[in-house]
């Protein structure tokens, strides 16, 4: 139903009444009619703890039910309106406490399987995980105007009719949400990865369902011989032995996670670890390690119990691995007369299926072993520095434990760094689709992330950070790769290499190509290390401390530097991202063009200053020193 202006036309600003509860013939056939759709917006507000399982059985079961107790039984209604009408009851019903969701609905039974829609790739992913971060409102508004269409007013009123307290707040949530995901984000919402009416099937847990079988027919075999001892001897049969040890008064023990989370959860990070190891079961040892960390950390006072997700023997030592929620705790006990435990604490909060999907277990001998996270399929090792040779095959064990791999680097040679090593992991099929990522160990205990962002191509939007496993990904970062032992032990999370821009170089010199590479710390601050890079070399630029440049909230970048030509003259080289309109240049000479790049001969080596236009008429500051603190 539209509301109409007095020229006959749509209104699309004006909200659409509350609907009135249609005919049965007309709800029934609505429901037939749009049921794929209704059933994918109740599955987008589903709250995400309820698993993927249970998130897809709940939206057909809340689609299903909108028809009980409504409807009329006879009268003619049209179809919109008891399509709005239907739309409203599944808000309503979606928009439900998840406690409500989970124990009020009768949800369908699919006994021995799992169900899920399929995997998608990398946006998909980090929209599925922008999306469980959200409130059920916000997720609710950005279902009604990016899948539905719904003009705002017409949401706001739904949302309100719904229960929503602040709709408008929800539909600015919805629109930072939208904005953050990238211009796709509606045709990623339409495509199959959030689609409930098309789904895989797995088995459920085929060894634990075996195993608690077993159990429950020795339980009650147990069972029928208690009864029957105490036909035979009367009284009433002794208490049986708790197969879990109570915890002593004040004492934290950690928790563990079930093995399958990790594949059914949209929070695919050290939340969803399993406890792994062959002394995962060794309570002495559990008990030193939380101990070592409530002396050490004046955050563990108070805190929620750690999660546990490794204790095992690694190289001699018997190493203990603990998630507290913010961070990764490291407890290890070396061999005998080999010195006192060790407690490594470092920060993980906001980690992700890439950022944690590994950490380091042990150091020795320039050598280290990961832990992988329980979603990695295949794993191998590959030189940076050389991306034609093929991916090295990694030995795992069933724990995840890897062979011992070299150190990051560089491996130096006659020509200086001659490599660094990166481990190639892929994730599982079971929740994301042909996804493979490069990570690097910078001495942290989590390895950092690699991404590439290419060169835009010409009238096309801005590109997001990719994956660099392909062979332009890797080719790209062999050029970089040298420069990341200088982040060692500096806290980084995720490195970024973006080509902002290219540049054909004086004199038929070849082409330039200007990279802004971006380092992510865990603590939010970042780095930028801007280069030129011509025929044969690199030209450091600068380096950029604690600034938002280079990323998501500064897209925005100028940079210039002198470059000497084959033949011997010098020239001042310019470059800005796809948004600079013209450059400036002023002080040790005066320059200008029109354009993301500027190149003017001058033998002077004085200092410089450039200024970049941007298209809504603002200027916008370049960078030429060679170190530049805050931005620049």
């Amino acid at each position: 139903m539209h509301v109409f202006q007095t020229n006959g036309t749509p209104d699309r600003t004006a909200p659409i009444p509350a609907p009135r509860a249609p005919s049965r013939d007309a709800a029934e056939a609505a429901l037939v009619e749009h049921y794929p759709a209704l059933v994918r917006l109740a599955h987008l507000i589903l709250p995400p703890p309820l698993g993927r399982h249970r998130r897809v059985l709940a939206a057909h079961a809340l689609v299903q039910r909108s028809l009980a107790r409504g409807g009329r039984t006879r009268g003619g209604d049209a179809a919109d309106s008891a399509h709005d009408w239907l739309r409203a009851r599944v808000v309503r019903g979606a928009l439900r406490p998840p406690l409500t969701v989970s124990a009020g609905m009768a949800l369908p039974r699919a006994l021995g399987l799992r169900v899920f829609p399929r995997a998608g790739g990398t946006d998909e992913l980090a929209l599925d995980r922008a999306l469980a971060a959200a409130e059920p409102a916000t997720r609710a508004a950005l279902a009604l105007t990016a899948l539905d269409g719904l003009p705002p007013a017409s949401a706001t009123a739904l949302l309100r009719a719904a229960g929503v307290t602040d709709p408008e707040r929800a539909l600015s949530g919805a629109e930072r949400l939208s904005a953050t995901c990238g211009p796709g984000t509606a045709a990623l919402l339409r495509g199959p990865e959030f689609d409930p009416c098309t789904v895989h099937l797995r088995p459920t847990d085929l060894l634990g369902r075996r195993r608690r079988i077993r159990f429950a027919a020795l339980a009650g075999s147990l069972a029928l011989l208690a009864g029957f001892a105490v036909a035979a001897f009367g009284g009433s049969p002794a208490s049986a032995p708790r197969s879990v040890v109570s915890a002593a008064p004040g004492e934290v023990v950690p928790v563990r996670v079930p093995g399958g989370r990790w594949a059914d959860t949209s929070r695919v990070d050290f939340t969803a670890w399993p406890a792994r190891g062959d002394r995962a079961a060794d309570p002495k040892l559990l008990r030193r390690a939380v101990a070592a960390w409530t002396e050490r950390s004046p955050r563990a006072a108070g805190s929620e119990p750690p999660a546990l997700l490794y204790a095992g023997d690694v190289d001699g030592a018997k190493v203990v691995l603990l998630y507290t929620g913010r961070g990764l705790v490291r407890y290890t006990e070396a061999g005998a007369g080999r010195g006192r435990p060790s407690l490594v604490e470092a920060r993980a909060d906001d980690s992700d299926v890439t950022t944690a999907a590994a950490v380091v277990l042990t150091r020795t001998g320039g050598r280290a072993r990961y832990l992988l996270a329980p979603w990695i399929a295949e794993a191998g090792v590959r030189d940076l520095r050389h991306p034609r040779t093929d991916l090295r095959p990694l030995d795992i064990t069933p724990d995840g434990v890897t062979g011992p791999v070299e150190d990051a680097g560089p491996r130096t040679g006659p020509g200086g760094c001659d490599g660094v090593t990166a481990l190639q992991l892929r994730s599982s099929t079971r929740i994301v689709e042909d996804h493979a990522f490069l990570l690097v160990d910078l001495g942290g205990l989590s390895p950092v992330h690699l991404t590439w962002t290419p060169l835009p191509a010409p009238g096309e939007p801005a590109r997001r950070p990719r994956e660099a496993t392909g062979p332009l990904g890797l080719a790209a970062w062999s050029h970089s790769a040298c420069s990341l032992p200088l982040l060692r032990d500096a806290g980084v999370r995720a490195v970024n290499r973006w080509e902002f821009a290219a540049q054909t170089l004086p004199e038929r010199a070849g082409r330039g190509l200007w990279v802004c590479s971006r380092a992510d710390t865990w603590e939010g601050r970042g780095q930028v290390d801007v280069t030129l890079e011509v025929p044969g070399r690199t030209v450091p630029v600068t380096t950029v401390r604690s600034t938002a440049a280079c990323g998501r909230f500064g897209q925005d970048v100028l940079a210039g530097t002198f470059w000497t030509a084959p033949r011997g003259a010098r020239y001042l080289l310019a470059a800005g991202s796809r948004r600079v309109v013209g450059i400036d240049a002023d002080g040790a000479l005066t320059a200008g063009a029109r354009g993301q790049v500027l190149a003017v001969r001058g033998d002077t080596t004085a200092p410089f200053r450039l200024t970049g236009r941007l298209p809504d008429g603002s200027s916008l500051p370049g960078w030429t020193a060679p170190v530049l603190e805050g931005g620049g």
